[in-house]
């Protein structure tokens, strides 16, 4: 419902609600820049109308930067939790408050120019891909969606629909990635054939029972909302706000938290995309002496996947790329100095190995060391990538400026034909960890990237796409 409380007629699913988009709201004053001056017109004075699901935590960050860069104005604000929306709704009192993304694209569709996704990762994919089909420019939260069916689906949808696209990993438009290429490149390091990525997380529950029901919901929370495109459950504690990460129906885990920020600069570096097989090792759980606890729903306490890339144009052969998460951590290079730290801050890095060298970076790419560390200061190598203005912080600015500017005018950092490949790869390595707990133990999947499904162990590929509420369905 709208902060106006509106007499709408009930309609709990919604699920015509993109078939009701002709209809405007006659009495709102805020024109968006394509009504004034038809499709791709842009007047000098413009800002960019934002729409933003999720107002709280990330979200708020996110919509608050927006309007930092100076040339958007947040239009509308939409959260299932008015508890989470309170810090945006006072920062932004001229934007108009739902808590049903469906209501708000229903009603004020003709009023917004693009969209701001930061929800739990199981509700990112429907609600990007409608706000596409209304040739909404889209900023989504990483992962970019919860199952590889919806991240090429997006990346497909891109195109077709012809929006301006963003995920937020931030990082990518660091200084630091670049850096990295372009050390790549200069062959300061040689042929890079593995890469280790790690990460303090989960820093929330895991490896846990599900907990016992609680029929309080507090009263500023649409639980029935949050929910979303998972399956109907009872309340309980302390999963929303944050705690979700660590659950199948909602998560996606460590990798899905960390991912998409320290993967991303292999990605940038090596030109490596599809993942062509998988395997993983995970954490146990014991509940007793010799008694192993058996928790489906919850993601491992920790885990270590092996990722195997096919050559690419910037590597001679094969990539192995090993993801290490619950503390674990790759030894310790040997040219690191005894007293010297390895390592990122708070817990994450990625280092690449190359024939000649070793280089690493910590969160965002942010900190890019060549080893022996004495190596970094003296590194000379040809500068090939023009920098974001303002780095990670610059990451929403080139969004905003991108959709003004119109599809196909400016590249940015994580636009969907990065992000999406980068998504799946992640995803694909999730497949391995949910295939250990199919099998009972290390399996080796083989990836068909056209077919898009494991070609070895069939159990799995159930998680590939998975099946959606009633009225949250999402459709091609």
């Amino acid at each position: 419902m709208s902060e106006e409380k509106e007499k709408v007629t009930p309609n709990p699913s919604r699920r015509d609600f993109i078939k009701s988009t002709t209809v405007a709201a006659a009495s709102f004053m805020i024109v968006p820049r394509f009504v004034l001056g038809g499709k791709g017109y842009v007047a000098p004075s413009d800002k960019l109308l934002i729409a933003g699901v999720g107002a709280g935590g990330k979200g708020q960050s996110d919509i608050a930067n927006f309007y930092k860069s100076g040339k958007a104005e947040i239009a509308f604000l939409c959260d299932v939790d008015d508890r989470r929306a309170a810090r945006s709704r006072a920062d932004f009192p001229k934007a108009k408050y739902y808590k049903d993304w469906r209501e708000m694209y229903d009603k004020e569709h003709k009023h917004f120019d693009a969209v701001s996704i930061s929800t739990p990762d199981h509700n990112h994919a429907i609600i990007t891909y409608k706000a596409m089909q209304m040739g909404k420019h889209v900023y989504v939260q990483k992962p970019m969606t919860h199952d590889i069916w919806e991240a090429r689906l997006l990346t497909e949808a891109a195109k077709k629909y012809k929006v301006v696209t963003q995920m937020g990993n931030q990082g990518s438009s660091n200084d630091g990635t670049r850096l990295l290429s372009e050390w790549y490149d200069a062959d300061l390091i040689g042929d890079v054939h593995t890469v280790y990525c790690w990460t303090n997380r989960p820093v929330w529950p895991q490896g846990i029972q599900w907990p016992a029901a609680n029929p309080n919901i507090p009263k500023e929370l649409d639980w029935d909302l949050w929910l979303g495109t998972a399956p109907k459950k009872d309340y309980v504690d302390k999963l929303v706000p944050f705690n979700w990460r660590g659950w199948w129906d909602y998560g996606t885990g460590a990798l899905g938290d960390m991912g998409c920020h320290l993967v991303e600069a292999p990605f940038r570096v090596l030109g490596i995309q599809y993942a062509k097989d998988v395997q993983a090792s995970v954490g146990s759980v014991y509940v007793d002496e010799f008694k192993e606890g058996h928790f489906p729903e919850s993601c491992p306490p920790s885990s270590h996947i092996t990722l195997t890339f096919p050559k690419t144009d910037k590597t001679k052969g094969d990539v192995k790329l090993h993801w290490m998460d619950g503390g674990i951590q790759p030894e310790r290079p040997e040219e690191l100095l005894p007293s010297e730290k390895f390592g990122g801050e708070e817990g994450n890095g990625t280092l690449f190995i190359g024939t000649k060298g070793k280089m690493y970076a910590s969160t965002y790419s942010d900190a890019p060391t060549l080893l022996p560390t004495a190596l970094t200061k003296d590194a000379k190598a040809p500068q090939k990538w023009a920098r974001v203005q303002g780095g990670a912080n610059g990451h929403y600015a080139q969004w905003v400026e991108g959709c003004l500017a119109g599809y196909g005018k400016t590249e940015l950092s994580s636009s969907f034909d990065k992000a999406g490949p980068l998504t799946e790869a992640l995803l694909m390595a999730n497949l391995a960890v949910r295939g250990h707990e199919l099998q009972g133990g290390r399996v080796k999947l083989v990836w068909d990237n056209e077919a898009m499904k494991v070609t070895n162990f069939d159990p799995v590929n159930q998680y590939i796409k998975r099946t959606y509420r009633e009225g949250f369905e999402l459709k091609a």
